[in-house]
């Protein structure tokens, strides 16, 4: 065997060594730091049981008139993601931020992430809490669950709310979704580093410093977990479902929708034919993020109000 040809075979095992020294060292460094990141998360909210384990439930404000926060998908703390908006709204209303299991401080679930099992569950915790009456606002994928919810129980939301949310007819959503890979990044513990030297998503927001390092660290313990995994694998079919559904006639709808979205040239054009479809239906455009609520959430509130006002 000549010089060259041992000097490359030692040159590949060195690398191939320092890769799975590399490799073991983040993964103890993610095992680790999810143990100590674990006891510095603070609690919030209330938990309920649904089917047997914990849903967390934060419940702000004292109103006459309840309003329900649903999630997008991904959003490792809801009921911390959506506390600017949840600020503005609670001196007017009883507002009710729901974190499904897999998110925030509530359980994983087995059971498969379709549209009816969550929308199930979500029902039967506000059941739970004696709430039977209210307005119901999502973010994102938010909008084909409450599309669901809405048909189920109608005599139980008196309007519903979108910010942002999804369109089942906005197509390109049979996609099938590298599950494995986002598994894997999670387990190895290769996204807690991706995260570390990549941009700070909260860097920019006005939440507190100590909200932005409990959200963090909520993200890091929930971020690509099995529930959200399973649901992941469920976005197409949930998606698929929910083009035989149409929101009710008689349900008021006000709909926020990014004006600038650049992947969805058509996006307003959805959400208006969407508000169409209610006799009381209106659409509000604003400059911003997909998370409008980070950053026009004074907006949304406002307009919400009066909108509250319009229809009665």
């Amino acid at each position: 065997m000549g010089k060259p040809l041992i000097f490359i075979l030692k040159a590949i095992g060195v690398i191939a060594i320092a890769i799975v020294l590399f490799l073991a060292i983040v993964f103890i460094v993610n095992i680790v730091c999810n143990k100590s990141e674990q006891e510095k998360i603070e609690t919030y909210g209330q938990s309920v049981t649904v089917e047997g384990k914990n849903m967390n439930v934060l419940i702000q404000g004292e109103g006459e008139e309840t309003v329900v926060l649903l999630p997008g998908y991904g959003t490792a703390a809801p009921a911390l993601d959506f506390k600017l908006l949840i600020d503005e709204l609670s001196p007017f209303y009883k507002v009710v931020a729901i974190e499904p299991f897999g998110y925030g401080l509530s359980d994983e679930t087995d059971k498969e992430r379709s549209t009816e099992n969550i929308v199930s569950e979500m029902h039967e915790a506000l059941q739970q809490l004696n709430i039977d009456h209210f307005t119901l606002m999502g973010h994102s994928i938010a909008g084909i669950y409450g599309l669901d919810y809405v048909n189920k129980y109608p005599n139980e939301v008196s309007a519903f709310v979108g910010i942002d949310t999804s369109v089942s007819t906005q197509g390109s959503m049979d996609v099938k979704f590298p599950v494995k890979t986002f598994a894997f990044l999670e387990k190895s513990g290769l996204l807690r580093l991706i995260k570390k030297v990549g941009t700070d998503p909260y860097a920019e927001l006005v939440f507190d410093d100590q909200a932005k390092e409990q959200m963090k660290m909520i993200s890091n313990k929930n971020s690509y977990n099995a529930t959200t995994l399973n649901e992941m694998e469920h976005i197409s079919s949930n998606f698929k479902k929910a083009q035989n559904l149409t929101f009710p006639k008689d349900l008021p709808l006000l709909l926020f929708v990014q004006a600038n979205n650049t992947d969805r040239a058509n996006w307003v054009t959805l959400h208006e034919a969407q508000a169409k479809e209610s006799m009381q239906g209106k659409v509000i455009t604003f400059d911003g993020s997909h998370y409008l609520h980070h950053s026009k959430f004074k907006e949304i509130a406002e307009n919400f109000r009066e909108f509250m006002k319009e229809i009665k």
